[in-house]
């Protein structure tokens, strides 16, 4: 089981408060998730290929096309401040 300081220590990097019941609670959840994990890797995949996906899927590839070009003029005309063909943003520090 895991035990309260672990709690307290996850809780601390995590950036959260947790009550005395909270933490017994959340001690009790996280060890019936490892108990899950726990069985899982206790299953034998030997000779079993790595997958990718649950169902197969094919690619879908598709050309590339433009359909409408903009001059750049174009393009910053709506701009609330512009700097020549640029928009124009407050500076970030």
């Amino acid at each position: 089981m895991i035990d309260k300081k672990t709690i307290e220590h996850i809780a601390k990097l995590a950036r959260l408060h947790v009550t005395e019941a909270e933490a017994q609670e959340y001690s009790v959840q996280l060890d019936k998730a490892l108990g899950h994990f726990e069985k899982i890797s206790k299953v034998n995949t030997a000779g079993i290929e790595p997958m990718i996906t649950l169902t197969e899927i094919e690619t879908y590839w598709r050309e590339d096309v433009v359909k409408q070009e903009f001059t750049s003029e174009e393009m910053t005309s709506n701009a609330p401040a512009k700097s020549g063909n640029l928009f124009q943003v407050p500076p970030v520090v």
